[in-house]
């Protein structure tokens, strides 16, 4: 009798004997392998989600990349932007277009270039952004004092 009691003490003592229960470790892997399925699952929703608003909201272009090719040409006329300058505006943002006016403000080679860039985003938002900037080309000025042509 005596012995019966010993072993029963030892089970409730916590000494594992051969039937303990336990995971195996084929349940362990199905477990993280429907743990990571419904993690990217949310992750691929979220994702899509982001993507949807980033296209519902309006997207703000500027006239920077106009004025930054205006500025590396040697020489500016007074007229329209050149239209070299407007069509590779439309190769790099396609759906949107740019115009503007260049006058000469003063006889010494400072001119004001007036941009207008404007288009039509995914989202149905239109889009018009304008600017004025003062750019100053010596070289570009043909008049000479008083107005008349340079001697």
């Amino acid at each position: 009798m005596q012995l019966l009691l010993t072993s029963n003490s030892r089970k409730s003592e916590g000494i594992l004997s051969e039937g303990t229960d336990g995971f195996t470790l084929l349940e362990v892997m199905i477990a993280v392998a429907i743990f990571f399925m419904a993690t990217f699952a949310i992750l691929n929703l979220v994702g899509s989600s982001v993507r949807a608003a980033r296209g519902l909201e309006p997207f703000n272009l500027d006239a920077s990349s106009v004025v930054a090719e205006l500025s590396l040409t040697n020489r500016l006329e007074e007229g329209e932007i050149p239209r070299d300058i407007i069509k590779h505006f439309e190769e790099l943002h396609p759906g949107y277009t740019c115009g503007g006016s260049i006058t000469e403000v003063r006889t010494n080679g400072l001119f004001e270039v007036e941009l207008l860039v404007g288009g039509v985003t995914a989202g149905k938002h239109v889009v018009a952004s304008t600017s004025k900037v003062l750019l100053f080309r010596p070289a570009g000025s043909m008049r000479g004092p008083g107005g008349g042509l340079p001697r």
